[in-house]
This record gives C-alpha cells, structure tokens and sequence, in this order.
C-alpha cells in the first residue's frame, strides 16, 4: 500500500477533514462521524470491512510515477485511502487503487476473517465503473448492480431530491402526453413516471417507452441508466455554470504573495490564462453533448419520430462517460477554487501554493483530453 508522505498529499487529504462528499471523493470518514447511531448505517454499511468503511474514496487521475501498479494503460482510477488517525486526516493515510496489480489480496489481508469480503471487493469494481461519485447516480448505479446501500451514505437532501423531481417532470412533460396519450390518463401517470425515472427500477410504467424505441435487454437498460445520468447532469448544470462563469472570472485576478520569481511568474501568467481558454473549452464540450441529447429527445416528444431517440439512448452510455469525465474536471475546480477562495477579497497565495493548484487543474484536464 502507498502512503502519503509528501507535504502536499497531506495538506490536500487534511483539506478533506472539514470536506463532504462530491463528485470526486467519497468521504466516509465524515458519514461515520455523523451516522453512525442511525440504524440503517449498522444495517446496510458500504462496505462490510471496518477500516473500509471509513475510508476516503477518490476519483483519481493516475500519474506517471504511479503508472507502474498497473497492468492496463487506464488513465483514471479509483483511490482508496486509509487514514492513519481518522480524527486527523493531516496525518496522511495508506492507499491503494482498485485494478493495480494485487489490489484484491490488499482487501482480503484488511478484512482478516470476514466472510463478505467478497461483497467488498465487488462493491469496489462497481464503484470503478463509472467516471464519478455523483451521489445521484452512485445510488443508482450500486442499486442497478443488487447492491442495497444505506441512503445516509448519498448526500442529497429531500430539498433537493424534491427540486430534481420537479426538474425532471419539466423535462419529461411532452413525453409523458406523448406516451399516455391514448389512455387519457397523462395526468396521473406524470409524477409515477418522475419517480420511475428517478428510481433504480425500470418497471411497466415505462413499458410503452421500450415498446416505441424497439429496445431490448442490456441496451433498454444501459441506454435508461444513462438517460438519467444526463438528466441529472442537467439539474446539476444550472448551479454550476454560474459558479464556473465566477472562477473563470476571478482566476486570472490571484495575487501571488511573498518571494516572486519571475520566471515562476511568467509561467503562472500562461498557466492561468490557458486554463480559463480550456475550461471553457471543455464547458463547450459539455454544452454540445446535452444538445445531442435535446435534440433527440426533440425528435421523439415534439416531431413524433423515436429513431433518433433510439440512437441516442445506444450511444448514450458512452456519451455518459465522457459527460461525466468532464463534469467531474469541472466541477472540481470549481468546488476548489471557492474552497480555498470563499470570496473575491481572499484571491491571494503563497506562489508555491498557487503553482500547485494551477498544476493539478491542468493535470485534471490533460488527463481527461487523453
């Protein structure tokens, strides 16, 4: 197991110790310190192993000093760390990624005797399959895989579930008048089909929906799963471009403070504007995609043809992925950003912190480019 030594590493994984879950981590360190009394956490842990569950669980991009515990070319993994001291993650922690070279046996010696060791290691190669750790779509993609997960473990608030529902039902309007048309009943099948899309099930309310697309089996249900992956991104997308439209702003504003190396100084400068051109870039790639998907879905509600619905929903789980990839970059920076930036009059730092987090932005987006 790799153990974070560096300065950095924990200075980063010590910033997680006042951090909830998002997109890129999993934080269950945190739901242990605030659940651990609620039934439903005894009852249905995310992982049976103790020191697992309360591990850190990370979206990591793989660097090139760590490329050598893989068998594979993959570019991105998921990290789990096991901290050393959990009521001080300033104290590092020891790490492994699932699918390097004898991650499993890493498991197995962590578990000791248990006998669901194997639900653990396949709760981890679940995990791995998706580009983030939306909580959203987390639950949903565990559920679809038979795993039951306490829901204390998917930070979204009834607030929010309920704002994501009324997003969805906005979305899905033409579709529900389309589908139930003929049975004059679009009215009290409107919030069943909501919840239907926003559940882990794919039941018979959705019926008439596969029987119009002519899709069966894994490509019906991949091509839902995705669907609501999109969805969801959607509703995710109306709070962060604002967000993001701040840190582009602000980023080219940061004072460096104490000792200015010019040099240092002049490849800041290239580096911030850079970023701003590429993120921006990227917000592009993400605004194109989720055309793709409106005008299918156009297609389908308004222009009464399902061909290019159909399309969509077969490529829609690769689409997802790149989506995904892309949110996650995103919204990493800027969740950072205003982590350690809260507000215009804080846009100072050391210039050695400064090229640290200018560096992971752009390591963050060059992995996602290959």
């Amino acid at each position: 197991m790799r153990q974070a030594t560096t300065d950095r590493s924990v200075r980063n994984l010590g910033a997680l110790q006042r951090t909830a879950s998002t997109s890129r981590v999993l934080n269950l360190v945190a739901i242990a310190n605030t659940q651990k009394a609620d039934p439903e956490y005894q009852n249905k842990p995310f992982f049976t192993t103790p020191l697992l569950n309360e591990c850190l669980v990370l979206k990591h991009r793989i660097r090139m000093d760590e490329r050598f515990v893989f068998d594979d070319e993959r570019q991105n993994s998921t990290k789990i760390i096991i901290p050393f001291e959990r009521s001080d993650l300033r104290m590092g922690g020891r790490s492994f990624f699932v699918g390097q070279r004898g991650w499993r046996d890493i498991v197995r010696e962590m578990a000791g005797d248990s006998s669901n060791v194997e639900r653990d290691l396949r709760v981890l190669s679940v995990i791995d399959e998706i580009p983030s750790l939306d909580p959203f779509l987390l639950r949903e993609h565990l559920n679809r895989r038979g795993i039951a997960i306490a829901s204390c473990y998917f930070a979204i608030s009834e607030a929010d579930l309920a704002r994501m529902q009324d997003f969805v039902a906005g979305e899905i309007n033409n579709l529900i008048r389309l589908t139930y048309s003929s049975s004059g009943e679009s009215s009290s099948y409107s919030s069943k089909l909501v919840q239907v899309l926003l559940s882990t099930e794919i039941n018979e309310h959705l019926e008439p929906l596969r029987i119009a697309l002519r899709l069966e089996g894994e490509d019906y249900k991949e091509g839902v799963f995705s669907w609501k992956g999109f969805l969801y991104y959607k509703w995710v997308l109306n709070d962060l471009w604002p967000k993001l439209v701040d840190v582009l702003r602000e980023m080219p504003q940061i004072r460096v403070t104490g000792h200015k190396d010019a040099e240092l100084m002049a490849y800041i400068d290239r580096t911030r504007r850079r970023l701003v051109e590429t993120v921006d870039y990227k917000r592009r790639e993400v605004t194109e995609a989720l055309d793709v998907y409106d005008r299918a879905f156009a297609d389908l509600t308004k222009n009464g043809k399902p061909l290019a619905f159909r399309n969509f929903l077969l490529r829609a789980p690769k689409m997802f992925l790149m989506l995904g990839e892309r949110i996650g970059v995103i919204s990493h920076i800027t969740s950072f950003w205003r982590y350690r930036f809260p507000d215009a009059r804080s846009l100072a730092a050391p210039i050695d912190e400064v090229l640290d987090i200018l560096k992971d932005f752009e390591q963050n987006i060059s992995t996602v480019e290959n």
